[in-house]
């Protein structure tokens, strides 16, 4: 596997044990041993955005992989994890188990119909930028905070 890290994940949950289907899903991530996790943010504890009202409180993490993955095979491993826990898309923003988003690929921009990144819509939540903000401070490299695509 080349070592390159620079891939950013998003994880949320706001049904059953929150943290535990985030924790979960790292391993799960790391068991074919093509991902390993560089670092996680800390939990925190969010408003849901969208979506239907009533909906109970987020918490979300950020966290950085090393893979050889390309985007398209990491975003179905992502995808297959949250089928995994039980993720219902009937309703959009809805309540979920577990939410996994693909929102960097080190210095890759991908215009698919099913798949954009770096992700259109994180630069507008706080709830990816401030955990993002926070590995990239403990740990600057090639995606330190000044050097984020779209800053």
């Amino acid at each position: 596997m080349v070592s390159a890290g620079g891939v950013f994940i998003g994880l949320g949950s706001n049904l059953g044990d929150r943290a535990a289907h985030i924790y979960q899903a790292l391993h799960e991530l790391t068991e074919r041993g093509d991902i390993r996790v560089l670092a996680c943010s800390p939990l925190h504890e969010t408003e849901p955005v969208g979506g239907p009202p009533g909906q109970p409180m987020y918490l979300n993490a950020v966290a950085e992989l090393d893979t050889a993955l390309g985007p398209r095979e990491l975003l179905a491993r992502l995808l297959e994890i949250e089928q995994r826990h039980g993720r219902q898309r009937s309703v959009p923003n809805g309540p979920r188990t577990l939410d996994l988003d693909l929102l960097l690929y080190r210095d890759q921009v991908v215009t698919e119909p099913d798949l954009i990144v770096p992700h259109p819509r994180m630069w507008q939540r706080e709830f990816v930028m401030r955990p993002l903000d926070e590995i990239c401070r403990v740990r600057p490299g090639p995606l330190s905070p000044t050097r984020l695509p779209g800053f």
